[in-house]
C-alpha cells in the first residue's frame, strides 16, 4: 500500500530564496512540490527549463491574471468570495503600493483593481482545489496578492510556513503569521532567565535590527552594474508593460524621466532636511517619542491598514498628549529607499505646534533613553522601548503585543486616556525577560538581509534590475557554494513540518 506524500505549495519570488530552499528541501524531504512563481518575463525561461527542482507543476502568477482581455469584474463572484473566505478585498487592494505608488505611470481604475482581485482569487481557488496542499511555504508578504493567498490557505486548513523578520536583527521567525509565534498566546508560563535590563539591553545592541538594516542601506553600490542595467533596459524589448500589472504605464521614456526626477527630488529633500530637521534637541524636557515608519512597507499597509496616513496619526497623537510634553517625531533612516518624503509633508508635520521633527541621523538610543513614552504605528522602536524601561503604544498588529507594557490603540477617542495610563507605568524586568526567552526559542540565527544581498549581487546586477536572464549553471554553482546556509532554512522547515504532523496525528 502506497503512503500518501505531503503536497507542498511554494511561493517563489524574484529574490530566489525560496527556489534555493525548494532545492534543499527536495533532497531531504520526500513530498510532491508545486510552485507559484512571481517574476518578470526574462527569468521565465530559467524556471521553464530548470532541472534542479522536480516540481509536479508550476504556475506563473502574472500569466494567470493577465488583464489584457478586459471585461467588467464579476461583482457577484467577488461578494461570494469575500463571504466564503471572510476577506475584505478593498482593505488589501486600496493599500497595495503598486496601485498608488506608481500613480505617475498608470492610474488604476476601480474596475481594473477589481478585475485583478477577481482573477487572483479565481486563480488561487483553482490552485488550492487542484493541489489540496498540506503545507504552504512562503516569504513574508509585502504585496497584497500574496497576503490574499496566505489568508486563503489559512482558512482552507493548509498549514502555513512563513519566513519573516522578527523585531530583533540577524534572526528569522518561521510561523503561520508574521505577528504571532505558533502556539503562543501568553508569556506568564515562560521561565525567565533572570537577566537584568542592562543585560537585555546588551543583547538588543548585538541583535539590533537597526544596525542590520543600516549596514544594508549604507553599503556603497558600484556604479557599473547600475549603468549596465540601465543600458540593458533601454535596448531590451519592454514586454512586462503588457503582461505584468506592476509595470503598467512604465514606458521606457517615462521610467527614465521618473528616475531623473526622483534623483533630483531626493537631493532637494536631503538639502531641506539638512537645513530644517533638528539634529540638536533638548532631551531634558519631557517628551513622547514617535519614530516614523518607512513609507509603503508591510507593517503599514497590511499590519496597520487603517493608519497608513502618518501625518494624520501624528496629528492625532499631538492632540492627545498632556500639556507640558513635546512630541518628538523622527524621520526613518530607511525612508531613503523611498527618496524621502515630499518637503510639503515635512512642513505639515513641523506646523503642528507641539511637535518637533528630528533628522534621521539622530541617535535612536538617545531618544529611547530620554523619552517618557514611545508611540509608533507598528515599528520596532515600540518593542525596544521595553529594554529602556519605557511603555509603548502601537496602532497596528505586532509580534511583541504579548508584552504587558505594549498597548494597542482601540478607538482614537481613548488615546488621551491611554497615553496618561502609559506615562504612569513601567515595564517589568521579568516580563521582558520571559518574552525575550520566548523570542529566542521561536526564532533562529540567520542573516537573511545578507543572504538576499548575495543573491542580488550574483543574479540581479547588485539590485539594479530583476528582469534578467538567469543561467542554470550559475544557479547550481551558487547553491553549492552556499549550501550550508540554505540547509539551515530547509532544516528549520522540516522541523516545523514534522512537529505539525506529530501534533495533528496525536
Amino acid at each position: 500500500m502506497s503512503i500518501k506524500k505531503d503536497r507542498i505549495l511554494i511561493w517563489i519570488g524574484a529574490e530566489l530564496v525560496h527556489y534555493f530552499l525548494a532545492h534543499s528541501l527536495q533532497q531531504k524531504y520526500d513530498a510532491d512540490y508545486y510552485a507559484i512563481i512571481d517574476i518578470t518575463n526574462k527569468p521565465k525561461n530559467f524556471f521553464k527549463n530548470q532541472s534542479l527542482v522536480k516540481f509536479k507543476k508550476i504556475w506563473f502568477f502574472h500569466d494567470e491574471i493577465n488583464t489584457n482581455n478586459k471585461k467588467e469584474p464579476d461583482l457577484q463572484y467577488l461578494q461570494y468570495f469575500e463571504k466564503k473566505f471572510d476577506i475584505d478585498l478593498w482593505k488589501l487592494a486600496i493599500n497595495e503600493r503598486i496601485f498608488y505608488r506608481f500613480y505617475n505611470f498608470h492610474k488604476f481604475s476601480a474596475e481594473e483593481i477589481l478585475t485583478i482581485e477577481e482573477k487572483s482569487a479565481k486563480f488561487f481557488e483553482s490552485v488550492l482545489s487542484d493541489v489540496k496542499p498540506d503545507f504552504f511555504i512562503t516569504k513574508q508578504p509585502s504585496f497584497h496578492h500574496l497576503e490574499l493567498l496566505k489568508e486563503m490557505c489559512k482558512r482552507s486548513g493548509c498549514k502555513i510556513l512563513m519566513l519573516s523578520y522578527p523585531k530583533i536583527g540577524f534572526r528569522m521567525l518561521l510561523s503561520e503569521d508574521v505577528n504571532i509565534m505558533d502556539g503562543v498566546k501568553e508569556i506568564t508560563s515562560i521561565v525567565a532567565k533572570n537577566r537584568s535590563f542592562a543585560q537585555m539591553k546588551k543583547y538588543l545592541e548585538i541583535h539590533s535590527s537597526h544596525s542590520q538594516l543600516k549596514d544594508y542601506y549604507t553599503v556603497k553600490r558600484r556604479a557599473m552594474p547600475q549603468v549596465k542595467a540601465l543600458l540593458d533596459y533601454v535596448v531590451s524589448p519592454n514586454e512586462n508593460i503588457k503582461t505584468n500589472y506592476n509595470y503598467y504605464g512604465r514606458t521606457k521614456i517615462r521610467v527614465i524621466l521618473d528616475l531623473t526626477r526622483s534623483r533630483i527630488q531626493k537631493r532637494n529633500r536631503e538639502r531641506y532636511m539638512q537645513k530644517h530637521l533638528l539634529r540638536k534637541i533638548d532631551l531634558s524636557k519631557p517628551f513622547i517619542y514617535f519614530p516614523m515608519a518607512t513609507d509603503l512597507e508591510r507593517h503599514l499597509l497590511i499590519d496597520s491598514p487603517f493608519f497608513t496616513n502618518q501625518i494624520e496619526v501624528i496629528r492625532s497623537v499631538a492632540k492627545a498628549i498632556p500639556a507640558g510634553y513635546w512630541l518628538y517625531v523622527k524621520e526613518n533612516p530607511s525612508n531613503v529607499t523611498r527618496n524621502w518624503r515630499p518637503i510639503s509633508q515635512y512642513e505639515e508635520i513641523m506646523n503642528i505646534p507641539n511637535v518637533k521633527l528630528i533628522h534621521p541621523t539622530f541617535s535612536n538610543q538617545e531618544l529611547l533613553s530620554n523619552c517618557s513614552l514611545v508611540i509608533s504605528i507598528a515599528g520596532s522602536s515600540s518593542f525596544e522601548a521595553a529594554f529602556y524601561q519605557k511603555s509603548s503604544i502601537v496602532f497596528g498588529n505586532v509580534l511583541y503585543s504579548l508584552l504587558p507594557s505594549v498597548h494597542k490603540v482601540g478607538k482614537l477617542d481613548d488615546l488621551p486616556k491611554l497615553i496618561r495610563t502609559c506615562l504612569n507605568e513601567k515595564p517589568r524586568q521579568e516580563d521582558l525577560d520571559r518574552f525575550l526567552s520566548l523570542l529566542e526559542d521561536n526564532t533562529f540565527e540567520f542573516n537573511m538581509v545578507d543572504f538576499v544581498r548575495l543573491i542580488s549581487s550574483r543574479f540581479y546586477n547588485e539590485e539594479s534590475s530583476v528582469d534578467v536572464d538567469i543561467d542554470e549553471g550559475e544557479v547550481r554553482e551558487f547553491y553549492e557554494r552556499h549550501a550550508n546556509l540554505i540547509e539551515i532554512l530547509s532544516s528549520k522547515h522540516i522541523e516545523k513540518i514534522r512537529a505539525h504532523k506529530n501534533l495533528t496525528q496525536s
